[in-house]
């Protein structure tokens, strides 16, 4: 099993970073929460997780605890995969997913795409136990330049569309978005498109 990966973050993507430690360059997917978190260029270390299928091994990264244990959580109900609890921890700060486990709150947690309400209901009855009642809320993150509009918009697109999203439909809801609000963060702009898709 690997722990965690220390190194230098030589590319980041909404969805997934590469990390060069010791001369090796890791291929990680992240969460959006995770994605905000660092910065490309400098050392990054996040904590990971190996799922191992016939065909592949991948890697999940995170850059808390936090985020690994609900990820873990999560993948140990019957049938949420990584890619369901990787969309739960993009579409959903932690905190709040925590705090929607734990209060209840079946119809936040079915905003989550590939997320019907059987499987909510399931995600709510598996963890509520094991989720703390006083999560807190969200923290709003740092807004993007107007100068970055146009990297913003682009990264957004690529990041909806290898989550599954039709080109036209993330198209639709980011230029809403980026209307309604020109200085979202990249993170948050990703995760409001995700529950308008």
């Amino acid at each position: 099993m690997i722990a965690y990966i220390d190194g230098k973050l030589t590319h980041k993507d909404p969805t997934s970073v590469i990390i060069e430690a010791n001369g090796v360059g890791y291929l990680i997917k992240i969460s959006l929460n995770t994605f905000g978190k660092i910065q490309e260029g400098e050392r990054c270390k996040l904590l990971t997780v190996l799922h191992i299928k016939e065909d592949a091994h991948t890697l999940y990264g995170f850059f808390d605890g936090e985020e690994k244990r609900l990820f873990n959580l999560l993948t140990s109900i019957s049938g949420i995969g990584p890619s369901i609890a990787l969309m739960a921890l993009s579409s959903i700060l932690p905190s709040d997913l925590e705090y929607a486990i734990a209060n209840e709150d079946v119809k936040q947690i079915q905003m989550i795409k590939g997320v019907g309400i059987k499987t909510a209901q399931r995600i709510v009855l598996e963890l509520k136990d094991k989720i703390k009642k006083d999560s807190t809320g969200a923290v709003p993150g740092a807004t993007l330049s107007n100068s970055l509009y146009n990297t913003t918009r682009n990264e957004a697109l690529t990041a909806l569309q290898t989550l599954g999203i039709d080109k036209k439909i993330a198209e639709k809801s980011v230029d809403t978005l980026l209307k309604l609000n020109p200085s979202i963060t990249l993170e948050d702009l990703i995760r409001r498109a995700l529950k308008t898709s």
